[in-house]
């Protein structure tokens, strides 16, 4: 029913989508090399990108702590919301049912002690939150900003196309956790359930926590929305840790539309093109652009192990459909296609040659790239890719490959959804 409403509107804001100018391309046959890369020349060609996208900087000294599923990032969010002494910056795309009461006495708590608590949260994501749990936040302490309000002043405002789709916490200036969980209650969800209902379902996702100097990166782009959401006076960042915390390099990627430079979309196209063994992705939603389609093939084509794993089961129908209709052109270049079974797949990371990892907000979809507000921790080093690449082969062996044969064999009512869906997915 969610979806339905959404899609209406969304046609409805057709005209205004389909202004958007494409985004730049990355030529993955001019950048690509030959020979496979040492853990220190991949960090270093890797790092390039940084300088070629004008981003902030690689920052080392950092710890970073792999976070499965939904309980698993509440429990390391509220213990370090208990744990603040200076500031707690949260921004979510939802922040709504049971989920979103289990913070609510943790963020008025740590108001009440004084520090100072801000929330961002986005409209559209939260539009099935109650009214009654902002106003306990406000009520308690906690300043509360919401992104592109639906109504405002007694008039109904509609910008459906720019949402918050981040998910992002920073305490103190030193401890961040960010990736794909939302707070809803769908993460609440047991796992082996037996329904066919995503939102009924167990759903997998990935964030990571991380603690060190990069936190001012994070809440650097957390106050910058703040800012353009006329939130009040916020007091000064705490300073970054003046030591290392870990050995961990890491970086945070800014996914703002507002200049019309998709960063993150753009880094992931010159990764994807530097890439010398391996790319695997995990993605809540495909529905690649087209450079993108191009670059995963041209990937596969020239001997890059591409591997990409989706949701067997998905909260929107067309948005599944728009990005099996990619599947055939993907499968004929060597793409490696999985769909995850039984729970609900949200995660959106990559792994570039076991050695380049993200984890964040952003989907493999176009309103990741040009329309929403999204944030990405990029984590360099061996070691924090094998435990990505070992999380990324349980999600393997609980998926269903997605065979040339068996694609070929496809019903015909599939193929009728991928046309249509594909005819929207500029919208999805």
């Amino acid at each position: 029913m969610r979806f339905t409403l959404a899609l209406i509107v969304a046609l409805i804001a057709a005209l205004g989508l389909s202004a958007c100018a494409a985004p730049s391309h990355v030529d993955p046959k001019r950048v690509a090399a030959t020979a496979p890369p040492s853990e220190a020349e991949a960090i270093a060609r890797l790092e390039r990108i940084s300088v070629r996208f004008q981003q902030a900087p690689f920052v080392a000294g950092n710890a970073v702590t792999l976070l499965r599923d939904g309980p698993a990032t509440y429990a390391a969010m509220g213990a370090a919301i208990a744990a603040a002494r200076q500031r707690v910056d949260m921004e979510s795309y939802q922040f709504d049912t049971a989920a979103a009461e289990q913070f609510v006495p943790l963020l008025t708590a740590k108001a009440a002690q004084g520090v100072p608590v801000h929330l961002i949260y986005d409209s559209w994501g939260s539009m099935d939150a109650d009214s009654a749990l902002f106003d306990r936040l406000r009520a308690g302490g906690v300043q509360v900003v919401t992104y592109n309000p639906m109504g405002e002043g007694g008039k109904f405002v509609l910008d459906v196309n720019r949402r918050d789709h981040r998910k992002l916490l920073v305490v103190d200036g030193r401890v961040v956790i960010t990736g794909g969980v939302n707070v809803t209650g769908a993460y609440l969800n047991p796992k082996g359930s037996a329904s066919d209902d995503p939102d009924r379902m167990h759903w997998r996702d990935t964030d990571v926590r991380i603690e060190g100097p990069v936190a001012a990166q994070f809440d650097a782009i957390w106050e910058k929305t703040w800012r353009e959401q006329h939130g009040p006076a916020l007091p000064p960042a705490p300073p970054a840790p003046d030591t290392p915390r870990g050995t961990v390099i890491v970086q945070a990627i800014d996914g703002s539309p507002v200049d019309g430079h998709p960063v993150i979309y753009e880094t992931l196209l010159a990764a994807f093109a530097l890439a010398k063994s391996s790319i695997h992705l995990t993605t809540g939603f495909f529905v690649p652009t087209p450079e993108m389609d191009e670059a995963l093939q041209d990937a596969a084509r020239r001997g890059v192990d591409v591997v990409v794993i989706v949701p067997a089961n998905s909260d929107s129908d067309a948005a599944r459909a728009a990005g099996r209709a990619h599947y055939a052109g993907l499968l004929e270049a060597g793409v490696k296609l999985y769909e995850r079974q039984g729970d609900v797949l949200h995660a959106k990371t990559a792994v570039i040659d076991g050695v380049w990892s993200t984890v964040g907000s952003s989907n493999l979809d176009w309103r990741s790239t040009i329309l929403n507000n999204e944030i990405d921790a990029v984590i360099l080093g061996r070691a924090f890719g094998a435990e990505m690449e070992a999380m990324f082969a349980g999600d393997i062996a609980a998926s269903a490959q997605i065979t040339p044969q068996a694609w070929a064999r496809r019903g015909v009512g599939e193929r009728l959804d991928e046309i249509w869906a594909r005819m929207l997915d500029k919208l999805l």
